[in-house]
């Protein structure tokens, strides 16, 4: 396993596998493991309901009982277009195929909408579990807006038998304290049903562009939407992986540390990686990256991603294009790659 994972690898094997993490230490961390529920969410206040329903995420597939998970994600039909989406490999316009890939991948969950998942429900809910995602952003109106609207309700995922509800958040868009508001009270009476709780704590505002240089993924402005995201009651938290770093600092807005930068981070992405996970209450809520878009490097992308979020001491991969925007075959095998990081004990906590 290992020397497949050092082949996709390739150059990049040796810094990825073998940095040793100098700024925030692994033994701060609360680290995904089988006992994971048992010693940190049997802790907090959510319901016993929500440990069932979390029980049913970290208990199927191929990582069930690692404290690891393995996610397919299709909501690209309504945040992407259908035919942006599904012209690639145009038998994923069937919601069955979706889940059937979850399934024969061997994930932990499928992601998906309201009416992808409520069109195959009764012959699935019980055989994979269900993250119903409710809010989206649309790509019909004209002009375009960038907002993440409610598509679907609380209850509704409840009554297909979903396991767990998924939402995004905008951080730093003009419309983000009504998204704030209204998903800190969903997620609050998805808790009150029973159902685990995960949201794309993603950034979205053009002033995070400075001089060329795109901070969306830096790792101090999503460090800090992972810290959001944990406190409005997410169980895990999706987050794209970062790239750079000094979005605070090159904007020249909010309030940071020179600690952040020359103390708690630095350039390696395990290392700023880490400060995203540090900002989930130091693991205490699960980082999940996402897995990008897909392009003709995508088994080495999708490794090193995984190895990088393994490696910080994050929980897994929720990846989607990737995978069904190619052979059902193909994308088993590119998902069963990224498991088997998870699965890999040579893959260490850096």
């Amino acid at each position: 396993m290992i020397d497949a994972i050092t082949g996709y690898l390739g150059g990049e094997a040796d810094s990825l596998l073998t940095h040793v993490c100098q700024t925030i230490a692994k033994e701060s961390l609360h680290l995904p493991g089988p006992d994971y529920l048992d010693t940190i969410f049997t802790q907090t206040d959510r319901p016993l309901p929500v440990l069932r329903s979390m029980a049913a995420l970290y208990g199927h597939g191929r990582l069930a009982g690692t404290g690891y998970m393995s996610i397919l994600p299709v909501d690209q039909g309504i945040e992407h277009s259908a035919g942006a989406s599904f012209a690639p490999n145009p038998v994923y316009f069937d919601p069955e195929n979706i889940v059937r890939l979850a399934l024969e991948a061997g994930c932990n969950a499928v992601a998906s909408t309201l009416g992808v998942l409520g069109s195959v429900a009764r012959k699935y809910a019980h055989k994979i579990p269900f993250i119903l995602k409710i809010n989206h952003n649309e790509l019909l109106s004209l002009p375009p807006i960038h907002d993440q609207t409610l598509f679907a309700s609380v209850e509704q995922a409840y009554d297909m038998g979903a396991v767990a509800v998924g939402a995004t958040v905008y951080f730093g868009s003009p419309e983000c304290r009504r998204q704030i508001q209204e998903i800190s009270e969903a997620f609050a009476r998805a808790h009150d049903l029973g159902m685990a709780c995960i949201l794309w704590a993603y950034l979205r505002n053009p002033g995070f562009v400075k001089d060329g240089v795109d901070y969306h993924t830096a790792a101090d402005l999503t460090g800090q939407a992972n810290h959001l995201a944990a406190t409005i009651g997410a169980d895990i938290v999706k987050q794209k992986q970062p790239t750079n770093n000094g979005g605070y600092t090159a904007i020249g807005f909010g309030k940071t540390d020179k600690r952040v930068y020359s103390q708690l981070t630095t350039d390696h992405p395990i290392d700023l990686t880490r400060y995203q996970v540090a900002n989930c209450y130091m693991g205490r809520i699960g980082l999940i990256n996402s897995g990008g878009a897909s392009g003709a490097s995508d088994f080495p992308d999708a490794v090193a991603t995984a190895v990088i979020n393994k490696r910080a001491g994050g929980m897994g991969l929720i990846s989607g294009r990737k995978a069904f925007q190619r052979p059902m075959a193909e994308g088993v095998k590119l998902l069963n790659a990224i498991q088997d990081v998870y699965l890999c004990p040579e893959v260490t906590i850096a």
